[in-house]
C-alpha cells in the first residue's frame, strides 16, 4: 500500500472512531432524556407545617411546580414520564397530603380548605413565594381553594380531571362508591380503582396494568383515607367563586372520564376568566398514564405560553 493509501485508511479510521463516539454520546443523551423519574428512589424530606409533618420530595431545576395528588393517592403515584418531562424544565415538588403516606395527622378535622392551607404552609416552609400548581381529581379541589385563599402563591393553575364541587357539580351517571370504598384487601381496592381510572376498551387493549400504572409502595391508614373522603364529600364547592380566580388556568379532561364527567371542566372553564380547556380523546380519569406524552405536552405548552 502506498503512502497516500495509508493516509486515507488512517483518516477513515479516525472518522469511524469519531462516528462511534458521536453515536455513544447521542445514545447517552437520548437515554437520559428517556429515563423515567422514579420517585421511590428520591430522598424523602419532611417539613413541619401547622400541627403536622408533611413528607415531600423535590427534583429538577428551575421555577417551582407543585403537584397535588388526588383522593387517597400518594406522591409515588405520579406518572414517571410526566415527571421526567416536567422536571426537565421546572423544579418539581411532590408530597403526601395530611394523614396520607408518610405525612402525619392529628385529630384536627380534615377539610379541603385545611389541605389548601397545608399546601400554602409547605410552600412557606420551603421558602417558595410563588409556584405553578397542578392538581389531579380531589387535588383540583385543593388547588382551587389554594388559588382562592392564597392567590399570591399561585402563578399558573392546572386542573386535571376537575369538578367545582357542591350542587353545581355534574355527577356521574352512576354513583361511584367504588372510589371511596375501603373494604376488602389492598388487592381488592386496587382492582376497583383500576376499573374506574381506565376505560374498558383501553383495559382490553392493555391487559397488564402494571406496565403503565405505578401501584403505590406507600401505605395510608384506612381511617385517614375515610377522613379524607368525608372532607371531599363535605366541601361546599367553588362554583360561585370561580370568577375570583385571576391566575392563568388550564383544565385538562378525558372524554371517557367517569369520575367527574368532562362537562365539569367546560362549566368551570366558562367561569374562570381566560381559562384554557383541553379534552383528550379516549382519556379516562387516568389519562396521564394512558397518554403521558400528550398530557405533558399540553401542560408545557400552557406553562410556556404568554397568557399572563
Amino acid at each position: 500500500m502506498n503512502v497516500s493509501g495509508k493516509k486515507i485508511m488512517k483518516n477513515k479510521s479516525k472518522e469511524i472512531i469519531w462516528g462511534f463516539i458521536c453515536l455513544f454520546l447521542f445514545l447517552s443523551i437520548w437515554g437520559c432524556q428517556m429515563r423515567e423519574v422514579d420517585v421511590n428512589k428520591l430522598k424523602l424530606r419532611k417539613a413541619h407545617v401547622d400541627d403536622i409533618d408533611i413528607a415531600y420530595k423535590t427534583f429538577g431545576k428551575g421555577y417551582p411546580i407543585v403537584l397535588i395528588m388526588g383522593f387517597s393517592g400518594t406522591m409515588d403515584m405520579w406518572e414517571p414520564r410526566v415527571l421526567r418531562a416536567l422536571s426537565s424544565h421546572y423544579k418539581v415538588i411532590v408530597f403526601d397530603s395530611r394523614g396520607i403516606g408518610e405525612s402525619t395527622a392529628t385529630s384536627k378535622k380534615f377539610s379541603i380548605e385545611l389541605f389548601a392551607d397545608d399546601t400554602a404552609g409547605l410552600l412557606d416552609a420551603l421558602g417558595i413565594e410563588r409556584a405553578h400548581i397542578l392538581g389531579w381529581s380531589m387535588g383540583t379541589n385543593i388547588a382551587q381553594e389554594l388559588a382562592l385563599r392564597h392567590p399570591d402563591k399561585v402563578d399558573k393553575l392546572i386542573l386535571y380531571a376537575a369538578d367545582p364541587g357542591g350542587k353545581e357539580c355534574v355527577q356521574p351517571e352512576s354513583p361511584l362508591k367504588t372510589v371511596t370504598d375501603t373494604s376488602g384487601t389492598l388487592h381488592d381496592r386496587e382492582e376497583r380503582v383500576v376499573k374506574v381510572l381506565f376505560p374498558e376498551e383501553w383495559r382490553k387493549k392493555h391487559p397488564d396494568v402494571r406496565e403503565y400504572f405505578p401501584f403505590p409502595k406507600e401505605r395510608s391508614s384506612v381511617d385517614n383515607v375515610n377522613r379524607q373522603a368525608q372532607a371531599m364529600n363535605e366541601w361546599a364547592g367553588s362554583y360561585s367563586r370561580l370568577g375570583q380566580i385571576k391566575c392563568p388556568t388550564l383544565l385538562i379532561t378525558g372524554t371517557e372520564d367517569v369520575i367527574p364527567p368532562p362537562i365539569n371542566s367546560f362549566i368551570m372553564g366558562e367561569k374562570i376568566p381566560g381559562a384554557w380547556v383541553i379534552q383528550i380523546k379516549g382519556g379516562g380519569h387516568g389519562l396521564m398514564y394512558q397518554y403521558p406524552e400528550g398530557f405533558s405536552r399540553a401542560i408545557l405548552t400552557f406553562l410556556e405560553s404568554e397568557n399572563d
